[in-house]
């Protein structure tokens, strides 16, 4: 619908000036350290609107960029999307075949000079088992985050392909490893541990989740992260290519909101204790 808007002389800049004043003013509240992203819908787009399914995978990877860059103008330290589950490989070998050639080719895209690596300092981490992929589609992936290892301001974790199960699985082979190796000791292994065995171990607690297309699951996509207390979920119903900038916006503004909230309660509660232990304090002085 905003299409026509970017066709405008002077939209760009407009456009972006735009972002970077919003990102400042939401910058002041609490800002989402690591957001993750199912990134649902792109097939449904597609076919309501009649065109190929490589043209909805298309426009979704378009809305990831936008989205992204909203994300990281606001603060956000680290964004993981799930790209591609290892479940998806049950579909059409045509459709397989396109999703590897379009994620060589966005690899490349987000990596040039100019685009989004490069103008937020984002490094980019592939999250998943890689051996499933074509060794092409290895490369790529390899090249990508090699060219970004020295970027430091934020992280794009790019889940291709992934399950939560096969991380955790992985987090549990690592552990057992490194037990018999005797690097670790079985006192050791508590939920902190398997934290930094994840695959995002090192990187901040995910603490936003947010599900497109209006479905209210999970998916198998970052189960043992969100499962933090302090984790906000939000389900959107809007297909992924559709999402916008203003969507985004208005869930970071209630993700500020809601911890501003949480934390002036529990401030209160705090208070509240204090003076009850100070009025016991006073009490038990009289009685003496």
């Amino acid at each position: 619908m905003l299409d026509w808007i970017s066709q405008l002389p002077g939209s760009q800049m407009v456009m972006s000036t735009t972002k970077s004043v919003v990102g400042r003013i939401l910058q002041t509240g609490p800002v989402p350290q690591h957001i993750g992203f199912v990134m649902d819908g792109n097939r449904r787009f597609a076919r309501q609107r009649n065109i190929e399914l490589k043209e909805g995978h298309s426009a979704g990877f378009e809305s990831m960029a936008r989205v992204l860059e909203m994300c990281y103008e606001c603060g956000v330290k680290s964004a993981t999307v799930f790209a591609f589950s290892i479940e998806n490989f049950k579909r059409s070998r045509h459709e397989v075949d396109w999703l590897m050639e379009l994620a060589k080719g966005r690899f490349q895209q987000l990596t040039e000079s100019g685009e989004m690596a490069e103008k937020y300092g984002v490094r980019i981490k592939v999250l998943g088992d890689t051996s499933l992929l074509p060794k092409d589609v290895q490369v790529s992936l390899r090249e990508a985050e090699d060219i970004t290892k020295n970027n430091t301001r934020a992280t794009l974790n790019v889940c291709f392909p992934y399950t939560s199960r096969h991380e955790m699985a992985h987090a549990m082979r690592t552990i057992v490893k490194s037990t018999a190796k005797g690097t670790i000791q079985l006192d050791d292994i508590n939920t902190q541990l398997v934290d930094e065995c994840l695959y995002t171990g090192g990187q901040p607690p995910v603490d936003l989740l947010i599900r497109t297309s209006g479905v209210s699951r999970l998916s198998d996509f970052l189960l043992w992260q969100v499962s933090s207390k302090g984790c906000m979920i939000e389900f959107v119903d809007t297909l992924w290519p559709e999402l916008t900038v203003v969507h985004i916006l208005w869930i970071l503004i209630k993700f500020s909101f809601n911890k501003m909230t949480s934390k002036k309660q529990l401030e209160q509660q705090q208070s509240q204790q204090l003076t009850s232990q100070q009025q016991t304090s006073q009490d038990s002085k009289k009685l003496i």
